[in-house]
């Protein structure tokens, strides 16, 4: 990996030496973890010199909120793109669950990244809950509450409450998936995730 970044990096225009930064401060993050990584790491990972990576980003911490920010733009984008030719919600939201997962469940470090290092600090956290991620809850709120406008879904249950347990319970899975000594396609639990959050539990 390291060495065909680093061949990548000779003949990358300028334009793409930010999304090569960003490709190696994943990989180093979740190989290191946030606070063990050093700049230097990520341009070696990336075949650049370390001023070069100043360049494009201020620091460290900008380069952990920019592959958080990429990443949420890729999801929020490519979920706007493909809801808007679904009508039926509980389709959509099996939509959602299952671009949710395999993003994440086709780049483990990816995964690591978002499920463990960008939750080590507070300040990270508070940042990032009100901006990407808000926009990204949105998607499902709106297809929740088109859901209940239509009688497919519980009017009772808040929407914005609804959303965030089932964005919890993809999460969860995510977390889950990337702890586990067990491999498997972490995208497989899409459905089940969709069909516990409309049905739960109970055989009534």
């Amino acid at each position: 990996m390291a060495r065909s970044l680093r061949i990548a990096s000779l003949a990358a225009p300028d334009a793409d030496k930010r999304v090569l930064i960003l490709d190696a401060a994943t990989r180093v993050f979740a190989e290191r973890g946030f606070f063990g990584a050093q700049v230097a790491d990520i341009a070696r990972r990336a075949g650049i010199a370390a001023g070069t990576v100043y360049l494009y980003f201020r620091s460290k911490d900008e380069l952990l909120i920019s592959v958080f920010d990429r990443t949420m733009q890729d999801a929020i984008r490519e979920g706007r793109e493909t809801l808007a030719t679904i009508d039926d919600p509980t389709a959509r939201l099996h939509r959602i669950a299952h671009l949710h997962l395999a993003r994440l469940g086709s780049d483990r470090d990816l995964a690591v990244v978002f499920q463990v290092e960008l939750r080590q600090s507070t300040k990270f956290m508070a940042r990032l809950s009100t901006s990407r991620l808000r926009d990204y809850l949105g998607l499902i709120r709106d297809t929740i509450a088109d859901g209940q406008a239509r009688g497919a879904f519980r009017a009772q249950v808040p929407a914005t409450l609804a959303a965030k347990v089932f964005f919890g319970a993809l999460d969860e899975m995510a977390t889950n998936w990337i702890l586990s000594d067990r491999r498997y396609a972490l995208v497989d639990d899409a459905d089940a995730v969709v069909d516990v959050f409309l049905h739960g539990v109970s055989t009534s």
